[in-house]
């Protein structure tokens, strides 16, 4: 009495398990990019805030950043 194998055909797969195969694809190639933008928002957020005591508000103002590239770039216009 031997088992009978079902045979497996890996070329049809259900709409489901594709659909789910390229989410889970998306999810891990785009993790990476978003934790980055992730960490960037709330270093700003630390250094702007925290360690220059400044408001958290102004650190998504962009005239905020505008006057720090003039101060930073100043001297080599």
């Amino acid at each position: 009495m031997s088992a009978t194998k079902r045979p497996t055909d890996k070329k049809r797969r259900s709409a489901g398990r594709l659909l789910m195969l390229i989410v889970w694809t998306s999810v891990k190639v785009l993790f990476i990019p978003v934790l980055c933008i992730v960490a960037l928002i709330a270093g700003l957020g630390i250094g702007y805030a925290v360690l220059g005591k400044q408001e958290w508000s102004d650190v998504f103002d962009w005239n905020t950043w505008k006057h720090m590239y003039d101060l930073i770039f100043e001297g080599s216009r």
